[in-house]
């Protein structure tokens, strides 16, 4: 076995002349939380259907668990658990039934381990799915997926739509369930204060590529917000550009510049005052604000700026 619960190599996917994923290299280690982010159109969900079997690839290659993931059997299927935004479960069963039901389908599953999660939130084990609310869903979704005792649990936006309580519920289930030792967790959501809950490494992703990967506390601490004062001139993107690279964002609030940087150097400050600043100071940023940056570059209506990854 090797040291990578998911590995991907030059992985591209095109739909009807748009390119889903574009020669994307990833690895991912076994153990811990790894969470996907990135816009709308980055790929992640496409990347899960090519890790799952469920779309071919145009070129490249994917391995899940050590394995093809052209290839994946019933066994190594049972090692995989998923957990989607829509939480598509059979509307006609009650909750006793579908859970006896996965109970046969997977040799590993824990009772206890799905009580234990099933007790976060109000259902009852005699409601019919079709009764239950979209957060009830989550939660006996996320209920199911834990008791195979996955080595790989993915979760696709699974908080996307659910309300405030619901939202709470469903990350205190998967904070204090405890996975068997080594089973990882790929987490992808564009809550960040969820990502900063749950996640050990940050995985960015935009336009079906690999940007940038770490830990989320080490790549926060790498963007600053920076707001200038230019008396006489506001410097231009082109400026901004040509003279501080790492910046991914200008805005201009009350009359001041403020700047988003990426690996801006200790003397970040003494440029723009080069430039013309008045007086400058720097501050710390949170995760939803650093990744939002980081993003904005590529995107319309953002500043045309860039930064290496």
């Amino acid at each position: 076995m090797n040291d990578y619960v998911i590995h991907t190599e030059a992985l591209s996917l095109s739909y009807r002349g748009k390119q889903a994923l574009d020669n994307l290299s990833l690895r991912l280690a076994r153990g811990g939380v790894h969470a996907i982010v990135g816009a709308n159109g980055a790929g992640k969900s496409t990347l899960f259907r090519v890790l799952l079997g469920f779309a071919c690839a145009d070129s490249g290659s994917a391995a899940v668990l050590g394995c093809d993931s052209r290839a994946l059997g019933p066994a190594l299927r049972a090692r995989i658990g998923f957990v989607n935004e829509e939480h598509t479960l059979p509307t006609w069963m009650r909750v006793e039934e579908l859970a006896a039901m996965q109970r046969r389908l997977y040799p590993g599953w824990s009772q206890e381990r799905y009580r234990q999660v099933l007790v976060n939130f109000n259902v009852a084990d005699r409601q019919k799915i079709a009764e239950l609310s979209r957060g009830e869903r989550a939660g006996v979704s996320l209920a199911l997926a834990l008791a195979q005792g996955p080595e790989l649990l993915i979760l696709d936006e699974p908080t996307l739509g659910l309300d405030v309580v619901a939202k709470r519920a469903f990350l205190d289930a998967l904070l204090q369930t405890s996975l068997d030792d080594g089973a990882t967790v790929v987490y992808c959501s564009h809550q960040m204060e969820e990502i900063e809950r749950v996640a050990d490494n940050l995985v960015i992703m935009e336009r079906g590529v690999l940007r940038h990967m770490s830990p989320p506390g080490e790549f926060c601490e790498r963007v600053a917000l920076w707001i200038a004062d230019f008396p006489f001139r506001q410097p231009s993107s082109a400026d901004l550009s040509a003279h501080l690279p790492g910046v991914l964002e200008m805005r201009v609030i009350d009359g001041l510049t403020h700047l988003v940087v990426f690996d801006g150097g200790e003397d970040f400050g003494a440029r723009l005052r080069l430039m013309g600043a008045r007086s400058c100071q720097s501050m710390p940023v949170s995760l939803d604000r650093a990744v939002n940056g980081f993003l904005a570059r590529g995107h319309a209506g953002a500043s045309p700026l860039s930064a290496a990854a």
